[in-house]
C-alpha cells in the first residue's frame, strides 16, 4: 500500500535515508535530522513531500513502513508546467522484489498526469546497474547529454560572497559554516 506520509512517520523515513546513504556509499553526508525532515515535510509552508510504501504486518499486526519517496515539485521553462523531482526512492532490503518501488513511481506517475505536470525526473548513480535496470524496464529514458553540477560548503559561501558585495565577515563565515554541518 502507498500512502502520503505522516509526521509519525518521520523516525522511519529518517532510519531509511541513513541506510539510503550506506548504501550510496556517503553515509557521512546524511546530516538530515528528523526535527529538520519534519519542518521540511509538515511545517507552515512544506515545500517536499513523502510517500510512504507499507508491508501489512501478520494476522492483527499494524502495517509497515518498508520504503519512501521523497519528492518535490520543479519547473519546466520548456514546456511552461511543473514537475515532480524524486529526491530519493527506497525501498528496505528485505522487501525488495515485493513491488514496492514501483508502486512509489506509479504513485507519483499519477500524482503528474493527475496535475498536468509534463516531467518527472529523478537521479541515478552511474554504478547503480540494478536501478538503473528497474528503471529502464518502466520506460525511464537516460539524460545522458546532462550533468549535475552543485555547489556546497566553501565554493558556495565565497560565491554567495560575491552577491553580497563584500567578503564575509569571519562571523557569517561561521555562522552559515555551522548551519552547513
Amino acid at each position: 500500500m502507498i500512502r502520503s506520509a505522516k509526521p509519525s512517520d518521520i523516525p522511519a523515513i529518517h532510519a531509511m535515508i541513513r541506510e539510503l546513504a550506506d548504501y550510496e556509499r556517503a553515509p557521512q553526508e546524511a546530516k538530515a535530522t528528523e526535527e529538520q525532515l519534519r519542518e521540511a515535510l509538515f511545517g507552515a509552508h512544506p515545500a517536499v513531500f513523502a510517500l510512504i510504501a507499507e508491508e501489512a504486518g501478520g494476522a492483527g499486526e499494524p502495517t509497515a513502513p518498508v520504503g519512501f519517496a521523497l519528492w518535490f515539485r520543479n519547473f519546466s521553462t520548456w514546456t511552461g508546467t511543473h514537475g515532480v523531482y524524486l529526491e530519493d526512492l527506497y525501498v528496505i532490503p528485505r522487501a525488495r522484489g515485493g513491488g514496492h518501488g514501483k508502486a512509489l513511481l506509479a504513485e507519483l506517475a499519477r500524482i503528474c498526469v493527475e496535475r498536468g505536470y509534463a516531467r518527472f525526473e529523478w537521479p541515478v548513480l552511474d554504478w547503480n546497474e540494478p536501478a538503473i535496470g528497474f528503471y529502464a524496464a518502466i520506460g525511464a529514458e537516460a539524460m545522458d547529454e546532462w550533468t549535475v553540477r552543485r555547489l556546497s560548503g566553501e565554493p558556495l559561501r565565497a560565491l554567495a560572497a560575491q552577491a553580497m558585495g563584500t567578503a564575509m565577515t569571519s562571523d557569517f563565515l561561521s555562522e552559515a559554516t555551522s548551519l552547513s554541518n
